[in-house]
């Protein structure tokens, strides 16, 4: 793979180029269709995946629906847990939302980078604790705040994570169905409908072809408050 591709990743970006080409010489690199598996909760896996293009949702089969914990695209990374402790069992499945490049690095590979260069692991450790912290965060969310309070934060970190700042508010960057809302917030997609329905009446949100615009956004942080 291209090596200046590497420095959409935060870890590698104070790396000179001879080393990242020394890194891309170890990645395999996969295109996966939209809504392909990637890996599945529970199986062995030892690779870091990162996201050259496209949409990718980890998620977790919780019985009877599918909970969403996270989206990623180009620039983020997946599975790194894998490279971070001995058990190899994966804790979440993973998915494309549209059709999907990886670049793919397997830890027998990847640890000696590790080793020489340490900075790359402090960066991983200290995105793993940030998505730790999300997690947590998610989980009291699904257990004690009302589905309109859980679906106004879900907009207010995606536009965080993918929003697009413009004249009119800001849009998130990403075509999300109804459905993978709900599986977002872990309520029914026609709960999410009228919702989204209701915070359209208030002008708070406008939805054109599957993207989101988020019209004021500080009036969608009040709803947190009156929690």
């Amino acid at each position: 793979m291209n090596p200046q591709l590497l420095r959409d990743f935060p870890f590698f970006e104070h790396l000179d180029d001879e080393y990242l080409a020394e890194i891309a010489k170890l990645c395999s690199e996969r295109t996966y269709i939209k809504g392909e598996s990637i890996f599945f909760e529970g199986e062995e896996g030892e690779e870091l995946y990162l996201v050259i293009s496209g949409v990718v949702q980890i998620y977790q089969d919780n019985h009877s629906r599918d909970v969403i914990l996270s989206i990623f695209r180009e620039g983020d990374f997946f599975g790194e847990m894998a490279l971070l402790q001995n058990e190899r069992a994966r804790s979440a499945s993973a998915r494309t939302i549209e059709k999907s490049t990886l670049c793919i690095l397997k830890k027998r590979d990847f640890i000696p980078l590790l080793k020489s260069n340490p900075e790359i692991l402090i960066g991983i450790l200290e995105t793993a604790l940030d998505r730790l912290r999300d997690a947590n965060k998610l989980i009291t969310d699904l257990t004690v705040i009302d589905v309109r309070t859980r679906i106004a934060r879900v907009l207010l970190r995606l536009t965080e994570q993918h929003g697009v700042p413009s004249d009119e508010g800001v849009l998130i960057d990403l075509k999300l169905t109804h459905q993978h809302l709900a599986d977002m917030t872990g309520t029914a997609r026609e709960t999410v409908t009228k919702s989204l329905l209701g915070l359209q009446d208030e002008q708070l949100i406008r939805i054109d072809q599957r993207k989101i615009l988020v019209c004021n956004i500080d009036r969608l942080r009040n709803i947190l408050d009156v929690i």
